[in-house]
């Protein structure tokens, strides 16, 4: 037993001393060794000896050769047909260089390089790629043989549409990429890979079109994403609030969308692309604030039922910001201003309500609020039903009991509905945020408190800037030529520039002479002659 607990310790003390003669931190351990063993202690070492990884011993000739991947994120059936049918059934020359053969062997598994780097080894196959190694050699074959499970392209759920395509986003990057690439077929867009993320090693895609990007945009874009030091990034919106021009604001200056076609449609238009790895939602930027009131319908309809649609959609987001305040100081402060019918009625339903009306506005908001998060994380099947529900069911015993009067319910209501209505969540959850404080100026100076807050949001708002361009170009400054998909949605023939504030390179977006019209005189006579 002495001598047995003797060998255990000084095997100990080997293996001791051979992590420390391994330490990552040395500059000599971070070359591959020849000794195919020793490879594989350390890789088992770095990760724990960990259950997924797996390990597939080979011969090649009088050569030993070991395959390592993870399962699960490596395509286990391409390698095991590959080792059925390539590697094992091979008959080598003892004189050929047994390295050059297993990499011919390979080429049939898919993109391969050669590898002789520490880090290049676990990067590689912890993204789902297969390294061969070959004793004797101090060098590995890398083997692209991503196959983990993935979620299939279904329609989107929260930029809906009614004309438009029905494919939305992944959480894998290659999929996205595919998605846009399908609609642009351009040598000129260009992708340019980045990982983030000190430990999560987070795959970014920067995605922009050659020729039509602002080229200052794309470098500041580089310079921002470079300059992230992180551990993990889990989502796209992690790099939103680590790139964004301005934290500490309401409003959103970057934009995001699961849709294929919007992202194509801003790219297009010069803005630059962010796609990360495990996240559904693309960040486009620079974004600017009539952005978030345009919807993919409005391109995909005739301009002027486009145009109708977006000024209400417009006129929804103002009610949905302003509305309780309006009602608010009205009734506190200004009942001169209400028609004498209207407000006797008012003042007939309030009568036994003992609130004021900014605690009445209060206490609504915040239930609808309440109820509007819990309809949105109880399953989707009882979530919306739940939500209605509570709402008829509470707004009519408030109104009962006497706690609220049935015109806010009314103002409520249509404030909630109205915001729902602007198409990017994101912009419609500032304007739920900022209601609040304008109600509680209403309340104290009435007209002219929710007049100053008006005001200030104004101020706010022109000095915001996303990367580098005014948020409200094209209406300040101004812009005339800018003014053409603002408020007024334009003919499509009619759209013949891109936004020069945006980009700075080819602006030409149709050609001459794209107006519609009948067919000329000479065609049409001699329409009428084959007729005849």
């Amino acid at each position: 037993m002495l001598s047995n607990w003797r060998k255990n310790k000084n095997k100990k003390r080997q293996n001791d001393n051979y992590r420390q003669e391994l330490d990552p931190q040395k500059p000599e351990n971070q070359v591959i060794l020849r000794n195919i063993d020793e490879n594989i202690f350390r890789i088992k070492g770095e990760l724990g000896n960990s259950s997924d990884l797996v390990f597939r011993d080979f011969k090649l000739g009088s050569l030993r050769g070991t395959a390592i991947y993870i399962d699960g994120l490596a395509d286990n059936q391409m390698i095991s047909d590959f080792f059925l049918e390539s590697i094992s059934d091979s008959k080598v020359d003892s004189n050929q260089n047994l390295f050059e053969v297993l990499m011919r062997k390979t080429i049939g598994l898919g993109n391969i390089q050669t590898i002789t780097n520490w880090n290049e080894v676990f990067d590689s196959f912890l993204s789902g790629n297969t390294l061969f190694f070959l004793d004797g050699y101090n060098r590995a074959i890398d083997v692209e043989t991503k196959g983990w499970e993935k979620r299939a392209i279904t329609e989107p759920t929260t930029q809906l549409s009614i004309r438009g395509p029905r494919d939305s986003f992944t959480e894998t990057i290659r999929t996205n990429t595919a998605l846009i690439r399908r609609r642009i077929k351009s040598p000129n867009l260009w992708l340019e890979p980045m990982k983030i993320g000190t430990v999560t090693q987070t795959d970014i895609g920067i995605m922009y079109i050659k020729g039509i990007a602002n080229e200052k945009i794309v470098k500041e874009v580089k310079e921002r994403l470079k300059r992230i030091d992180i551990d993990s990034v889990l989502s796209s919106g992690y790099i939103e609030q680590l790139i964004e021009d301005q934290t500490w604001t309401n409003f959103p200056t970057t934009y995001h969308s699961e849709r294929p076609d919007i992202v194509v449609s801003q790219l297009l238009e010069g803005r630059v692309a962010i796609l990360v790895d495990g996240s559904p939602f693309v960040v486009t930027v620079p974004a600017l604030f009539i952005q978030f009131f345009q919807s993919p319908d409005d391109y995909y309809s005739r301009f002027d039922i486009s145009t109708a649609i977006r000024l209400l959609r417009i006129l929804s987001f103002f009610i949905s910001f302003i509305g309780p305040s309006l009602y608010i100081a009205a009734t506190t402060f200004h009942q001169e201003m209400i028609p004498t019918t209207l407000l006797i009625a008012i003042a007939a339903q309030r009568e036994a309500v003992p609130f004021p009306a900014f605690v009445e506005a209060f206490i609504m908001e915040v239930t609808f609020e309440i109820l509007r998060e819990a309809g949105l994380r109880l399953p989707r099947a009882v979530g919306q039903a739940v939500s209605i529900v509570g709402a008829l069911v509470i707004g009519q015993a408030a109104v009962q009991a006497g706690f609220v009067s049935p015109v806010m319910v009314i103002v409520v209501s249509i404030t909630a509905i109205a915001n729902f209505s602007t198409p990017v969540f994101s912009m419609a959850i500032s304007a739920r945020l900022l209601r609040f404080i304008l109600m509680i100026l209403a309340s104290i100076l009435g007209f002219y408190g929710l007049l100053l807050g008006v005001t200030f949001i104004m101020i706010h708002l022109c000095s915001l800037r996303s990367f580098g361009i005014p948020y409200m170009m094209p209406l300040a400054p101004f812009s005339l030529r800018g003014q053409q998909d603002v408020f007024i949605r334009f003919p499509i023939w009619a759209m013949k520039n891109r936004p020069k504030f945006i980009s700075k390179g080819n602006l030409a977006r149709t050609g001459e002479n794209q107006k519609p019209g009948p067919p000329s005189q000479g065609q049409d006579q001699t329409n009428k002659g084959d007729q005849g």
